[in-house]
């Protein structure tokens, strides 16, 4: 199925200027070194680093580039974790919760050499991303996280509410915490160039080709799919919250939840105010909701749940409330697209990297960080196929531990987000 043939998944995925990757033929019996699953930002950075070290890949999509939370990303690319730095190292002891903190500190401009080396085409923005303070305990929470920053030398300002109106637009913010490291993008058109440029250095990609069992061969593994049998020396698993049973129980160690985004028409000159400079916005909100524009002046606005009800249905009531709330003088908007996709959310709110099994490895649970942590991780995983040490990991490795009520927690979680959608665009 052609691009033009397929339902369009998100807004990025129809304005994505990275051409979308064509189903070729079925991959048969073919080895490789390493059989990436996933053509995400995880599996396709781990191939284009591995590929550079020499290691030979192939890719495996089930559907095609960008098809789980990679396309549907709010894309904003950020610096650090959902978590302080300060409580990052509280959770993985000074030593490696600091080495963390630096490596996702230095990750934004990484992606941004990525995108500049490889002219990847994806509406790149550098002017950083403002965490929004929805209240005044939003704000103290805010001074903490730029004390820490400031203290590791990092270019962050923390804003008042009129310098936050100032930048945002709008004067519903009690302030804000601006990172200059940070940037936005078009996360399809990135997925798409990561593609691109792992097949340019000699990565297979396979796309609609499920893997659908996978078993160890004496010194090998044998992943299976609907198109034919893949032998490999290791295998990445780069699925992260579109993970299904291909590796039983993997998929009970962290709690999905949705995040949707409405995206209106282009705006013109009567949105050039709104986020003026070009950054993305995201609050300190309980229940998340985001805020950018993209490169052609249509606004995006977006929170945790999934997409309800159609053209005049319950998310886009929400979006239009929120931006009349926001942006009082703004006027009526018409809405060209909503989407959702899948977090992988763990309890400590950390990633994993997990050793399944000897030459088995996933990263995995980004908690709504996929850009940057999949881009790192996948390098990371390439450097230790390549000979390195595993304490030279982002993370130590571990394995899986299934989540007690995590199935439960999900409906949960639907439920409450649904009615936040219900009550906020009343």
């Amino acid at each position: 199925m052609t691009q033009s043939q397929r339902p369009i998944m998100s807004l990025w995925d129809q304005t994505a200027d990275e051409a979308d990757r064509e189903p070729l033929g079925g991959t048969d019996d073919v080895e490789t070194d390493l059989a990436i699953v996933g053509g995400g930002f995880t599996g396709l950075s781990t191939a284009l680093h591995a590929q550079e070290k020499g290691i030979a890949c192939h890719v495996l999509e089930a559907a095609h580039i960008g098809h789980g939370g990679s396309g549907r990303n709010v894309g904003l690319v950020n610096a650090g974790l959902w978590l302080p730095p300060q409580d990052v190292r509280a959770k993985l002891g000074e030593r490696r919760g600091a080495a963390l903190v630096e490596t996702l500190g230095e990750a934004p401009a990484y992606v941004m050499g990525l995108i500049e080396k490889h002219q990847i085409r994806c509406e790149a923005t550098r002017s950083g991303t403002i965490h929004a303070a929805h209240s005044p305990a939003g704000y103290e929470d805010l001074a903490r996280r730029a004390e820490e920053w400031r203290r590791l030398g990092a270019p962050v300002d923390l804003l008042s509410a009129e310098e936050t109106a100032a930048k945002v637009g709008s004067e519903a913010f009690f302030g804000g915490l601006l990172d200059h490291r940070a940037g936005t993008i078009n996360p399809m058109g990135y997925v798409r160039g990561l593609a691109r440029a792992a097949a340019a250095a000699g990565a297979e990609i396979s796309v609609g080709t499920r893997a659908t069992a996978l078993r160890r061969d004496g010194d090998r593994w044998i992943v299976e799919t609907n198109r034919g049998r893949v032998s490999a020396r290791w295998v990445v698993l780069g699925t992260n919250a579109y993970t299904d049973e291909l590796w039983p129980g993997l998929s009970r160690g962290f709690t999905i939840i949705h995040f949707f985004q409405v995206a209106t028409a282009p705006l013109g000159e009567r949105g050039a105010r709104i986020l003026a400079e070009g950054q993305g916005l995201w609050d300190t909100g309980r229940v998340m909701f985001s805020l950018r524009r993209d490169a052609f002046g249509r606004l995006i606005i977006g929170s945790m749940g999934r997409v309800v009800g159609g053209e005049q249905g319950l998310s886009r009531r929400w979006a239009a409330r929120n931006i009349r709330r926001l942006f009082p003088d703004l006027g009526a908007v018409d809405f060209e697209a909503a989407w959702h996709g899948q977090i992988a959310m763990t309890p400590d709110h950390l990633p994993r990297i997990h050793r399944l099994a000897d030459g088995l490895y996933t990263p995995i649970g980004y908690n709504g960080r996929g850009i940057t942590p999949g881009t790192i991780f996948g390098r990371a995983m390439a450097e230790l196929l390549s000979g390195g040490a595993e304490e030279d990991l982002p993370l130590p490795l571990s394995t899986p531990k299934p989540l007690a009520g995590g199935p439960l927690m999900r409906h949960v979680y639907d439920t409450a987000f649904t009615l936040n959608q219900w009550l906020k665009a009343r």
